[in-house]
């Protein structure tokens, strides 16, 4: 057997390369953190503490149960950033190789690789991959820590030594969508620094497109005729997300003297687009999350649960599930037999495929928000919002994520991780499974509704 039919046939099992992937490095980052060098104390910051941290970066959640500023050493923080790198990288590199894998039997037209076309994946076809998703995001990241760089050299005074870890630890973080910040208040320092806060949303929402989209664009931006239906749906929802989400934070929060309403009219538009990119999976703040009217949690969550893009850092059910559940329903209410999206009709395989991540993924965030208020005296608004968060590997909170005690961490610890590997794990187990029925049995129709 070759080693690209080994690599090939290990990729028949995502859910095993993945989940063990993740958990393996979550351990290594767990024992690291542990460590008393890694806490500005010098002791140890405890195994719990330790494992949620590490979790939520791997994962690239950024939900935290102490104080990453004045509870982690510098060791410590580059322990974080390390394991949101690693976190990152796996993420789209996994997702693509799979996108790659099952590209012929999809028909999706979004391939990274002309070899794709034969519905084959050789070995110099992984290479490529895995170079060209690291070399695009360090490219991106590159390119964000000069800015921020910049940003805080001049516009801050902090010194160039400062200024450059500043830069690429949220570079890095903005980028893998990880939402770990060295301040605090997160970025509600910056509210209204444009020269801080839309570099970062940029690239919270580029490394939340994915890979895939981001190389056809770079190889079709003057045809979006010729786009593939992956990078319409994902660009057109994430297009809608954003604008709706800056318009309704806006509405809510104008009048909020704890949030927009303390600002003026061009930082209240930054401050809420920044809202609004942020659910996508980026998980920094501008505002304080507690101060917001419960309405605006709403939008959040439903924001949250949605994600970004597939194959990229954000987490979610992705946008193209969400697409295509809106493509479905279309198709239903106007009694049509088959849902086209553009000038392509979309297989049952991928409906099912859709519906399927959705409502599995509504019945974990609702498991998991009963227990939480089991074991929690909060109300179901806060609980709600940290499930979202922790589901959908967000990292915004309302606060009370430190308050919840070991049974809580511990709770949202295996969250982080299962909507960090859940679905990205069974979208890719479905599109690989492909079993065909020698018969049919009788058909008899049942009242729905």
């Amino acid at each position: 057997m070759t080693i690209a039919s080994s690599l090939l046939q290990r990729f028949q099992h995502p859910a095993q390369v993945i989940a063990t992937g993740f958990g393996f490095v979550a351990l290594v980052g767990t024992a690291l953190l542990a460590l008393p060098i890694a806490t500005v104390s010098g002791e140890s910051a405890g195994w719990v503490a330790a494992l949620f941290t590490a979790t939520s970066a791997v994962c690239v959640t950024g939900l935290v149960m102490v104080d990453t500023e004045t509870h982690w050493s510098v060791f410590g923080e580059l322990v974080i950033m390390a394991l949101a790198q690693v976190g990152g990288l796996g993420i789209m590199t996994l997702a693509t190789l799979f996108t790659v894998l099952v590209s012929g039997r999809l028909g999706l037209r979004a391939r990274v690789f002309a070899q794709a076309e034969t519905k084959t994946l050789a070995l110099s076809d992984l290479r490529r991959v895995v170079r060209n998703v690291v070399l695009f995001s360090l490219a991106c990241e590159a390119v964000i820590a000069v800015l921020l760089t910049g940003r805080f050299l001049v516009g801050y005074g902090e010194p160039f030594g400062r200024a450059v870890y500043l830069g690429a630890f949220h570079a890095v973080s903005a980028f893998n969508n990880a939402g770990f910040a060295l301040w605090s208040d997160s970025l509600m320092r910056f509210v209204t620094d444009p020269w801080i806060c839309l570099p970062i949303a940029g690239a919270v929402i580029v490394g939340g497109l994915g890979f895939p989209v981001m190389f056809e664009l770079f190889r079709s931006w003057r045809r979006p005729g010729h786009w593939s239906v992956l990078t319409r749906i994902t660009l057109g929802i994430t297009a809608i997300l954003l604008v709706a989400g800056t318009l309704v934070f806006l509405v809510t929060e104008w009048r909020n003297p704890r949030t927009l309403g303390a600002l003026d009219d061009s930082g209240k538009l930054l401050a809420a687009f920044f809202t609004a990119v942020m659910p996508r999976s980026g998980g920094f703040n501008s505002l304080n999350i507690a101060d917001m009217y419960p309405s605006s949690w709403l939008v959040t969550d439903l924001l949250m649960f949605i994600g970004g893009g597939s194959a990229g850092t954000a987490g979610g059910i992705k946008v193209t599930t969400f697409g295509l559940l809106a493509f479905v329903i279309w198709a239903e209410m106007r009694g049509e037999s088959d849902v086209n999206i553009g000038h392509r009709r979309l297989p049952q395989a991928a409906q099912r495929q859709a519906i399927s991540i959705a409502l599995l993924s509504v019945a974990g965030v609702a498991v998991a928000t009963y227990l939480l208020m089991v074991l929690t005296p909060h109300g179901l608004d806060q609980v709600l919002f940290e499930v979202v968060s922790a589901f959908g590997t967000v990292g915004l909170s309302t606060g009370i994520t430190p308050e919840l005690g070991p049974a809580g961490h511990v709770l949202l610890t295996v969250l982080m991780f299962i909507g960090r590997t859940g679905p990205l794990t069974l979208g890719s187990a479905l599109a690989l499974k492909d079993r065909t029925r020698r018969y049919q049995l009788p058909e008899e129709r049942v009242i729905v509704g």
